[in-house]
C-alpha cells in the first residue's frame, strides 16, 4: 500500500493481471497467525480462509487476514452459502476478497457484488478506521475506490445449471472470478471425485470462455491430483486453490514416514562388538 496514494495492492489480483496463475493455500485447521508466513514463504499469492467447512471462529479468521495484509499475501474468506453479512464483517476486517459458494445464476452473482462492492458498483456499508489502511485516516472516496479496485468477488460453480449459466455470471459487473467447484460439481454430474473426467474437463472449458469473453478469470478448486491442475491452467485456468493445510501435511508427512520406515536397517555399532 501506498501511504500517498491509499493505494491497496492485492497480490492475487496482480498476479492475474500479469497473465500468471494465482495459486492459493486453503485452511482448514491452521489457527495461527503464522500460516500467512508460511503460505507466503511457501510461493502462495493468496489464502483460502474457509469458514464453510471448518469451525473456524470469525475472531480467527480476523486475526489470519490481518497477518496475510502485512506479509503480502491476499486473505480470501469463504463463507456458509449466503451469509451475507458475515462476509461484510470479515471484509471490514482485513479480507481482500470473498469466494461465496453455490452461485447458480446472474441474480444471484448481481446480489453478492451488490453487497460486497461500493458505491458505484453495489450498496456496502462505508466503515471507518480500516485495518486495510493501518486505521489511519483515509478519505471515504478512497477507501472506496481502493477497496473496489483490491478486493476479490469470487463466485463458485458448483452444478450443472451453473456452469450452463456461467455466461450470464459472467458478464454481471463486479465479479472477478468464475471458481469451478469440484466436488461439489463432479457428485452433480455423477462422476464424483473423477475431477479429471471429460465431463469435468467440458464444464472448465465453459467456465474459461465465459470468463475469457468477458474480461473475468476462470478457477479450479477441490483437486489432488497435479497433472488435473496443470491440465486445466493449460486450458487456460488462472485462479488455483493449489491444496488445503490438511491434504499438504498429510501428503508430505506421509511421504517422509515411508521414506524412513523403508530405510535400511544398519547394525548399531554397539551391537556389532558384542
Amino acid at each position: 500500500m501506498s501511504e500517498s496514494t491509499n493505494t491497496l495492492r492485492n497480490p492475487a489480483r496482480e498476479r492475474m493481471q500479469s497473465g500468471g496463475v494465482a495459486l492459493g493455500m486453503g485452511l482448514r485447521t491452521s489457527r495461527s497467525v503464522e500460516v500467512a508466513k508460511l503460505a507466503k514463504a511457501a510461493g502462495f499469492d493468496w489464502l483460502f480462509i474457509d469458514l464453510e467447512h471448518n469451525a473456524m471462529s470469525v475472531e480467527t479468521a480476523q486475526q489470519i487476514a490481518c497477518a496475510a495484509l502485512d506479509v503480502g499475501i491476499a486473505p480470501l474468506v469463504r463463507v456458509p452459502e449466503g451469509e451475507h453479512g458475515l462476509a461484510g464483517r470479515l471484509l471490514d476486517g482485513g479480507a481482500l476478497g470473498t469466494v461465496m459458494p453455490h452461485v447458480q445464476n446472474a441474480a444471484e452473482a448481481r446480489h453478492i457484488v451488490d453487497l460486497q462492492k461500493y458505491p458505484p458498483l453495489g450498496h456496502r456499508s462505508v466503515s471507518g478506521a480500516m485495518v486495510h489502511f493501518d486505521f489511519r485516516p483515509v478519505p471515504s472516496k478512497e477507501v472506496i475506490a481502493s477497496l473496489n479496485a483490491a478486493c476479490l468477488v469470487v463466485v463458485m460453480l458448483e452444478s450443472a445449471e451453473a456452469v450452463d449459466r456461467a455466461d450470464e455470471i459472467a458478464a454481471v459487473e463486479g465479479v472477478d472470478v468464475l471458481l469451478v467447484g469440484s466436488g461439489d460439481l463432479s457428485t452433480d454430474l455423477g462422476i464424483s471425485g473423477d475431477v479429471g473426467n471429460p465431463k469435468m474437463r467440458t464444464a472448465h472449458e465453459k467456465v474459461i470462455a465465459a470468463a475469457t469473453k468477458h474480461g473475468k478469470w476462470a478457477g479450479c478448486a477441490g483437486i489432488g491430483p497435479q497433472e488435473v491442475i496443470t491440465g486445466y491452467i493449460e486450458m487456460g485456468v488462472r485462479f488455483v486453490l493449489a491444496g488445503n493445510d490438511v491434504g499438504l501435511l498429510m501428503t508430505a508427512a506421509t511421504q517422509r514416514a515411508s521414506a524412513l520406515r523403508a530405510a535400511p536397517l544398519g547394525v548399531p555399532a554397539t551391537a556389532a562388538r558384542r
